[in-house]
Protein backbone atom coordinates (compact mmCIF):
# COMPACT_ATOMS: atom_id res chain seq x y z
CA UNK A 1 0.00 0.00 0.00
CA UNK A 2 1.05 3.48 -0.91
CA UNK A 3 -0.43 6.55 0.65
CA UNK A 4 -0.17 9.91 0.00
CA UNK A 5 -0.42 13.10 1.62
CA UNK A 6 -1.97 15.46 -0.25
CA UNK A 7 -1.23 18.84 0.48
CA UNK A 8 -0.94 22.76 -1.17
CA UNK A 9 -2.99 24.67 -4.34
CA UNK A 10 -4.98 22.55 -6.82
CA UNK A 11 -1.64 22.55 -9.06
CA UNK A 12 0.41 20.69 -6.38
CA UNK A 13 -2.14 18.58 -5.28
CA UNK A 14 -2.11 17.12 -8.78
CA UNK A 15 1.65 17.02 -9.10
CA UNK A 16 1.49 14.59 -5.55
CA UNK A 17 -1.33 12.52 -6.81
CA UNK A 18 0.25 11.70 -10.33
CA UNK A 19 3.88 10.56 -8.73
CA UNK A 20 1.90 8.35 -6.56
CA UNK A 21 -0.46 6.67 -8.41
CA UNK A 22 2.16 5.97 -10.96
CA UNK A 23 4.02 5.02 -8.12
CA UNK A 24 1.44 2.60 -7.42
CA UNK A 25 0.60 1.39 -10.82
CA UNK A 26 3.94 0.12 -11.60
CA UNK A 27 4.46 -2.00 -8.31
CA UNK A 28 0.93 -3.20 -8.42
CA UNK A 29 0.12 -1.91 -5.40
CA UNK A 30 -3.22 -0.18 -3.59
CA UNK A 31 -2.93 3.48 -3.50
CA UNK A 32 -5.11 5.20 -0.93
CA UNK A 33 -5.12 9.40 -0.02
CA UNK A 34 -4.25 11.38 2.87
CA UNK A 35 -6.99 14.08 2.35
CA UNK A 36 -7.08 15.43 5.42
CA UNK A 37 -3.52 15.96 7.67
CA UNK A 38 -2.19 17.83 4.55
CA UNK A 39 -4.77 21.02 5.02
CA UNK A 40 -5.60 20.48 8.83
CA UNK A 41 -2.85 22.91 10.13
CA UNK A 42 -2.46 25.38 7.08
CA UNK A 43 -3.74 29.00 8.70
CA UNK A 44 -1.84 30.66 5.94
CA UNK A 45 -3.46 29.98 3.09
CA UNK A 46 -6.67 27.53 3.94
CA UNK A 47 -6.22 25.41 1.74
CA UNK A 48 -8.57 22.28 0.96
CA UNK A 49 -8.67 19.12 -0.54
CA UNK A 50 -9.84 19.50 -3.82
CA UNK A 51 -9.25 16.24 -5.72
CA UNK A 52 -12.81 15.27 -5.60
CA UNK A 53 -13.77 16.74 -8.74
CA UNK A 54 -11.64 14.13 -10.87
CA UNK A 55 -12.51 10.66 -11.61
CA UNK A 56 -9.37 9.51 -9.10
CA UNK A 57 -10.66 5.62 -8.27
CA UNK A 58 -8.52 5.70 -5.45
CA UNK A 59 -10.54 5.69 -1.83
CA UNK A 60 -9.53 8.26 1.30
CA UNK A 61 -6.88 6.65 3.74
CA UNK A 62 -8.55 5.97 6.88
CA UNK A 63 -7.97 7.87 10.28
CA UNK A 64 -5.49 4.75 11.01
CA UNK A 65 -3.45 5.19 7.43
CA UNK A 66 -3.17 8.91 8.69
CA UNK A 67 -1.45 8.04 11.72
CA UNK A 68 -4.01 9.38 13.97
CA UNK A 69 -4.33 9.98 16.59
CA UNK A 70 -0.92 12.33 17.93
CA UNK A 71 -0.74 12.49 13.94
CA UNK A 72 1.69 15.42 13.68
CA UNK A 73 4.02 13.26 16.21
CA UNK A 74 3.91 10.25 15.02
CA UNK A 75 4.33 11.88 11.81
CA UNK A 76 7.43 14.08 12.87
CA UNK A 77 9.25 11.09 14.24
CA UNK A 78 9.23 9.18 11.02
CA UNK A 79 10.24 11.48 8.95
CA UNK A 80 13.67 11.75 11.34
CA UNK A 81 13.82 8.40 11.40
CA UNK A 82 13.50 7.35 7.81
CA UNK A 83 15.97 10.45 6.91
CA UNK A 84 18.77 8.06 8.10
CA UNK A 85 18.00 5.12 6.03
CA UNK A 86 18.98 4.63 2.55
CA UNK A 87 16.48 5.94 -0.02
CA UNK A 88 15.16 2.73 -1.37
CA UNK A 89 14.76 1.51 2.24
CA UNK A 90 12.50 4.36 3.70
CA UNK A 91 8.81 3.72 4.54
CA UNK A 92 7.98 7.41 5.02
CA UNK A 93 9.69 8.98 1.71
CA UNK A 94 9.87 12.78 1.82
CA UNK A 95 10.86 14.67 -1.19
CA UNK A 96 14.81 15.85 -0.90
CA UNK A 97 15.35 19.14 -2.83
CA UNK A 98 12.75 20.24 -5.85
CA UNK A 99 14.36 19.50 -8.99
CA UNK A 100 13.40 15.80 -10.79
CA UNK A 101 14.93 12.38 -8.86
CA UNK A 102 14.98 9.59 -10.65
CA UNK A 103 15.61 7.50 -8.16
CA UNK A 104 11.64 7.65 -6.93
CA UNK A 105 11.09 6.28 -10.19
CA UNK A 106 13.10 3.08 -9.75
CA UNK A 107 11.60 2.44 -6.21
CA UNK A 108 10.35 -0.94 -5.46
CA UNK A 109 7.99 -0.80 -2.18
CA UNK A 110 7.76 -4.14 -0.35
CA UNK A 111 5.14 -2.90 2.22
CA UNK A 112 3.13 -0.06 3.62
CA UNK A 113 4.56 3.62 2.29
CA UNK A 114 3.95 6.95 2.83
CA UNK A 115 4.85 9.55 -0.25
CA UNK A 116 5.25 13.38 1.11
CA UNK A 117 6.01 15.86 -1.55
CA UNK A 118 5.69 17.82 -4.21
CA UNK A 119 6.80 15.96 -7.24
CA UNK A 120 6.67 18.60 -9.77
CA UNK A 121 7.46 17.19 -12.93
CA UNK A 122 6.38 14.94 -15.68
CA UNK A 123 9.05 12.68 -16.05
CA UNK A 124 7.78 11.38 -12.19
CA UNK A 125 4.44 9.19 -14.11
CA UNK A 126 5.19 10.49 -17.84
CA UNK A 127 5.34 6.46 -18.38
CA UNK A 128 1.67 5.86 -17.33
CA UNK A 129 0.56 9.52 -18.59
CA UNK A 130 -2.91 7.41 -20.19
CA UNK A 131 -3.64 6.44 -17.05
CA UNK A 132 -2.98 9.84 -15.11
CA UNK A 133 -5.04 11.26 -18.24
CA UNK A 134 -7.72 9.13 -17.47
CA UNK A 135 -7.94 9.35 -13.87
CA UNK A 136 -7.58 13.49 -13.84
CA UNK A 137 -10.68 13.98 -15.86
CA UNK A 138 -12.56 16.19 -14.68
CA UNK A 139 -16.24 16.46 -13.76
CA UNK A 140 -17.20 19.73 -15.60
CA UNK A 141 -19.24 22.39 -13.37
CA UNK A 142 -22.66 22.81 -14.72
CA UNK A 143 -23.34 26.31 -13.53
CA UNK A 144 -24.26 28.74 -16.45
CA UNK A 145 -21.40 30.78 -16.44
CA UNK A 146 -19.23 27.93 -16.74
CA UNK A 147 -21.16 26.62 -19.45
CA UNK A 148 -21.74 29.70 -21.55
CA UNK A 149 -18.11 30.51 -20.90
CA UNK A 150 -16.82 26.56 -22.57
CA UNK A 151 -18.77 27.65 -25.26
CA UNK A 152 -17.30 30.69 -25.97
CA UNK A 153 -13.66 29.41 -26.07
CA UNK A 154 -14.57 26.24 -28.65
CA UNK A 155 -16.43 29.27 -30.84
CA UNK A 156 -12.23 30.70 -30.95
CA UNK A 157 -8.52 29.47 -31.55
CA UNK A 158 -8.51 30.13 -28.10
CA UNK A 159 -5.45 30.76 -26.43
CA UNK A 160 -5.32 30.57 -22.50
CA UNK A 161 -3.54 32.75 -20.89
CA UNK A 162 -2.63 32.98 -16.73
CA UNK A 163 -1.18 35.66 -14.63
CA UNK A 164 -0.51 34.46 -11.45
CA UNK A 165 0.55 37.57 -8.53
CA UNK A 166 2.39 36.16 -5.42
CA UNK A 167 3.47 39.69 -4.74
CA UNK A 168 1.90 43.27 -5.31
CA UNK A 169 1.26 43.98 -9.32
CA UNK A 170 3.29 47.41 -9.05
CA UNK A 171 6.35 45.70 -8.43
CA UNK A 172 6.41 43.21 -11.38
CA UNK A 173 9.27 44.01 -13.10
CA UNK A 174 11.50 43.79 -9.61
CA UNK A 175 14.07 40.53 -9.55
CA UNK A 176 12.92 40.27 -6.06
CA UNK A 177 9.58 39.63 -6.16
CA UNK A 178 7.83 36.35 -7.21
CA UNK A 179 5.56 37.23 -10.56
CA UNK A 180 6.53 36.68 -14.07
CA UNK A 181 7.90 39.86 -15.59
CA UNK A 182 5.69 42.02 -18.08
CA UNK A 183 7.93 41.43 -20.41
CA UNK A 184 7.61 37.65 -20.54
CA UNK A 185 3.79 38.05 -21.44
CA UNK A 186 4.77 40.46 -24.48
CA UNK A 187 7.37 37.64 -25.50
CA UNK A 188 5.11 35.05 -25.01
CA UNK A 189 2.39 36.75 -27.15
CA UNK A 190 4.39 38.12 -29.74
CA UNK A 191 5.75 34.23 -30.19
CA UNK A 192 1.93 33.09 -30.24
CA UNK A 193 1.06 35.60 -33.16
CA UNK A 194 3.56 34.61 -35.41
CA UNK A 195 1.66 30.83 -35.01
CA UNK A 196 -2.08 31.50 -34.16
CA UNK A 197 -2.69 35.02 -35.48
CA UNK A 198 -6.38 35.01 -35.39
CA UNK A 199 -6.07 33.98 -31.82
CA UNK A 200 -8.98 34.78 -28.85
CA UNK A 201 -7.54 35.07 -25.60
CA UNK A 202 -8.57 33.57 -22.45
CA UNK A 203 -7.11 35.78 -19.33
CA UNK A 204 -7.30 34.30 -16.00
CA UNK A 205 -5.63 35.35 -12.94
CA UNK A 206 -6.22 35.73 -9.27
CA UNK A 207 -6.41 39.70 -10.08
CA UNK A 208 -8.16 39.86 -13.57
CA UNK A 209 -7.81 43.54 -13.94
CA UNK A 210 -4.15 44.09 -13.25
CA UNK A 211 -3.31 41.10 -15.00
CA UNK A 212 -5.30 42.78 -18.37
CA UNK A 213 -2.44 45.43 -18.19
CA UNK A 214 0.04 43.02 -18.54
CA UNK A 215 -1.32 41.56 -22.30
CA UNK A 216 -0.57 44.29 -25.26
CA UNK A 217 -3.49 43.27 -27.10
CA UNK A 218 -6.86 45.32 -27.81
CA UNK A 219 -9.98 44.80 -25.57
CA UNK A 220 -11.88 42.92 -28.66
CA UNK A 221 -9.35 39.83 -28.55
CA UNK A 222 -9.44 39.42 -24.89
CA UNK A 223 -12.24 37.93 -22.45
CA UNK A 224 -11.55 38.17 -19.25
CA UNK A 225 -12.33 35.07 -16.82
CA UNK A 226 -13.13 36.03 -13.36
CA UNK A 227 -16.01 34.86 -12.18
CA UNK A 228 -14.95 31.29 -10.58
CA UNK A 229 -13.77 33.02 -7.42
CA UNK A 230 -11.99 31.41 -4.29
CA UNK A 231 -10.24 28.20 -3.60
CA UNK A 232 -13.69 26.03 -4.32
CA UNK A 233 -13.90 26.93 -7.42
CA UNK A 234 -10.60 26.38 -9.11
CA UNK A 235 -11.19 23.46 -10.30
CA UNK A 236 -13.84 25.42 -12.61
CA UNK A 237 -11.08 27.27 -14.10
CA UNK A 238 -8.83 24.66 -14.54
CA UNK A 239 -11.48 22.62 -16.60
CA UNK A 240 -12.06 25.92 -18.48
CA UNK A 241 -8.44 26.34 -19.32
CA UNK A 242 -8.40 22.50 -21.01
CA UNK A 243 -10.94 23.84 -23.52
CA UNK A 244 -8.76 26.04 -25.17
CA UNK A 245 -6.54 24.95 -27.57
CA UNK A 246 -3.32 27.01 -26.80
CA UNK A 247 -1.36 28.01 -23.62
CA UNK A 248 0.58 30.81 -22.17
CA UNK A 249 0.90 29.64 -18.81
CA UNK A 250 2.21 31.46 -15.72
CA UNK A 251 5.59 30.42 -13.76
CA UNK A 252 2.62 28.41 -11.53
CA UNK A 253 1.35 24.67 -11.17
CA UNK A 254 -1.81 25.46 -12.20
CA UNK A 255 -1.85 26.57 -15.58
CA UNK A 256 0.91 23.87 -16.14
CA UNK A 257 -1.79 21.71 -15.22
CA UNK A 258 -4.52 23.30 -17.36
CA UNK A 259 -1.78 23.11 -20.52
CA UNK A 260 -0.89 19.44 -19.76
CA UNK A 261 -4.53 18.22 -19.43
CA UNK A 262 -5.91 19.75 -22.52
CA UNK A 263 -6.52 17.13 -24.99
CA UNK A 264 -5.78 19.11 -28.58
CA UNK A 265 -3.03 17.56 -30.36
CA UNK A 266 -1.43 20.27 -31.64
CA UNK A 267 -1.16 22.66 -28.78
CA UNK A 268 1.37 24.95 -28.44
CA UNK A 269 2.64 25.70 -24.86
CA UNK A 270 4.38 29.12 -23.89
CA UNK A 271 5.85 29.13 -20.51
CA UNK A 272 8.14 31.27 -18.59
CA UNK A 273 12.18 30.87 -19.29
CA UNK A 274 13.09 31.98 -16.08
CA UNK A 275 14.89 30.01 -13.14
CA UNK A 276 14.35 31.19 -9.34
CA UNK A 277 15.23 28.92 -6.38
CA UNK A 278 13.75 30.79 -3.37
CA UNK A 279 10.79 32.81 -2.11
CA UNK A 280 7.19 32.15 -2.48
CA UNK A 281 7.68 30.36 -5.36
CA UNK A 282 10.40 27.99 -7.31
CA UNK A 283 10.50 27.86 -11.21
CA UNK A 284 12.77 26.66 -13.95
CA UNK A 285 13.79 23.55 -11.71
CA UNK A 286 15.42 20.36 -13.32
CA UNK A 287 12.63 18.46 -15.05
CA UNK A 288 9.57 21.42 -14.25
CA UNK A 289 8.72 21.57 -17.96
CA UNK A 290 7.87 19.21 -20.83
CA UNK A 291 11.19 19.43 -23.53
CA UNK A 292 7.93 20.11 -26.12
CA UNK A 293 6.93 23.10 -24.59
CA UNK A 294 8.36 26.56 -25.52
CA UNK A 295 10.46 28.19 -23.19
CA UNK A 296 9.94 32.55 -23.66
Amino acid sequence: MIIARVFGGLGNQLFAYAAARRLAVVNNAKLVIDDSSGFRYDKQYKRHYQLDHFAIPCRKATPAERLEPFSRIRRNLMRRWNRRLPFEQRRYLVQEGIDFDPRLLDLRPTKRLYLEGYWQSEGYFKDVDTQIRQDLRIFPPTDAANLAGAATIRQHPAVAVHVRFFDEPASAESTKVNNAPGCYYQRAIQTMERQVSDAHYFLFSDRPEAARSRIPLPDDRITLIHHNQGDENAYADLWLMTQCQHFIIANSTFSWWGAWLAEHPDKIVIAPGFKKREGKMFWGFKGLLPEEWIKC
